[in-house]
């Protein structure tokens, strides 16, 4: 097992485009202002724009119910473009020949994956006869495409899509890499999240209760650990944490609620899941609160550890075997009532994956019915999942962690 990879450590201004007329140029409008915006030259702008108009083109001509999903990713150095779609459209037998110049379905000069392809630092398909088409396709400047490469692709991915008729998601992922020293440092330079804007119906002005000052989020871990499980202070083992926020209710409030979950995981000190819910606990004293789980993946024991607090549904997926088990939070609200806080630590079968979801998304979904889930990356992983599970009325997240384990 290798070292961990950082995920992308972070996701902003993010923009959904429902199937309609206007969607490829409004699209490249939105890919070349964002582009614009975190430093891209001129001529990189074009290419984003480009790429992101052809997706969006794509959708029009052979896409069934098609989104697309513009944002701005993070690593601790480098900001970039992501550009997701997702359809279940007819689909595609052949994604290899696809990509091939001169291949269309619908009598055009079929261009458009192939220049995608070559405009795009990272790119990756997942596509099924009958059943639909993800693609996720990432930007960077040459210099950040280096150091991406340099990093490989990241264990752990994720996508949020507000409820309809909303402009703002309360539900969140987060993820940080603990007791590997030099990705430790790296996470401290990460730049931090921007806070939602101003509310006037943020929840301090309702209740008129605002949080003491001294409610720091850097308290110690001393919540005692799990049988056996290693001491905070002395814990080296590298490991990844995950952490997923649903923010009670929906709408500003609710993305509020998420945003202080996950600037309170980013910022703070806890190593294990009941330590990490703990300190978020305290960070959403007086405000909605919401249902939270975290997992700890320790790679080189291909272990997983887990606690979580409310409506989170998290699953370890067994790819070869074609199943899932589920790991059950306690009842409570994180902010409000917790409960006694366990930690679960199982075995992580080889080439197995951790899922994360709102319920925003059914659970009716199983692994033999997708075939090539954890063949992809997290971030195609986890669009497939929003794809075949999400629902439109409720604000849905589903974060994806899989690797070499």
């Amino acid at each position: 097992m290798g070292p961990l990879t950082l995920p992308v450590l972070d996701a902003q201004d993010i923009a959904w485009f429902r199937d309609a007329e206007s969607l490829p140029a409004a699209a490249r409008g939105a890919a070349s202002a964002l582009a614009r915006r975190i430093g891209f030259d001129e001529q990189r702008c074009a290419e984003v724009a480009l790429a992101v108009s052809e997706a969006g083109t794509n959708l029009r001509r052979h896409a069934v119910d098609g989104t697309l999903l513009l944002r701005v990713v993070r690593t601790a150095d480098d900001a970039g473009v992501e550009c997701v779609t997702i359809d279940s459209g007819p689909g595609m037998a052949d994604v290899p020949h696809s990509l091939t110049d001169g291949v269309s379905s619908a009598g055009t000069l079929g261009i458009g994956l192939g220049a995608i392809s070559r405009l795009a630092d990272t790119i990756d398909i997942h596509s099924l006869p009958d059943r639909g088409t993800v693609l996720a396709a990432r930007f960077w400047t040459k210099e950040a495409a280096r150091r991406a490469a340099a990093l490989g692709e990241p264990v752990v991915a994720g996508l949020t899509r507000p409820i309809t008729g909303e402009e703002t998601c309360g539900d969140v992922w987060a993820a940080r890499a603990v007791g590997a020293p030099e990705q430790e440092a790296a996470a401290a330079r990460r730049p931090a999240r921007q806070p939602s804007a101003p509310d006037p119906l943020d929840w301090t002005a309702l209740t008129g209760f605002r949080p003491p000052a001294g409610d720091a989020r850097r308290t110690p871990d001393r919540t005692p650990r799990p049988a056996g499980a290693p001491d905070t202070d002395t814990d080296v083992e590298p490991a990844l944490l995950l952490m997923f926020c649903d923010g009670l209710g929906h709408g500003p409030l609710a993305a509020r609620a998420a945003d202080a979950a996950a600037a309170a995981f980013r910022d703070g000190t806890a190593r294990h899941p009941e330590g990490v819910i703990a300190e978020i606990h305290r960070a959403l004293r007086g405000g909605r609160g919401g249902a939270v789980a975290v997992v700890r993946i320790e790679p080189q024991t291909r272990t997983v550890s887990f606690c979580g607090v409310g409506n989170v549904s998290t699953f370890v997926v067994d790819a070869d075997a074609g199943t899932r088990r589920s790991l059950l939070s306690a009842p409570g609200i994180v902010g409000h009532q917790m409960p006694t806080l366990r930690t679960v630590r199982q075995e992580l079968p080889r080439g197995s994956g951790v899922i994360m979801h709102s319920d925003g998304l059914t659970e009716r979904w199983q692994p033999k019915n997708l075939p090539g889930l954890l063949a992809h990356s997290p971030l195609v992983a986890a669009a497939l999942l929003l794809r075949e599970a999400g629902i439109r009325r409720d604000d849905a997240g589903v974060a994806v962690a899989k690797g070499a384990w």
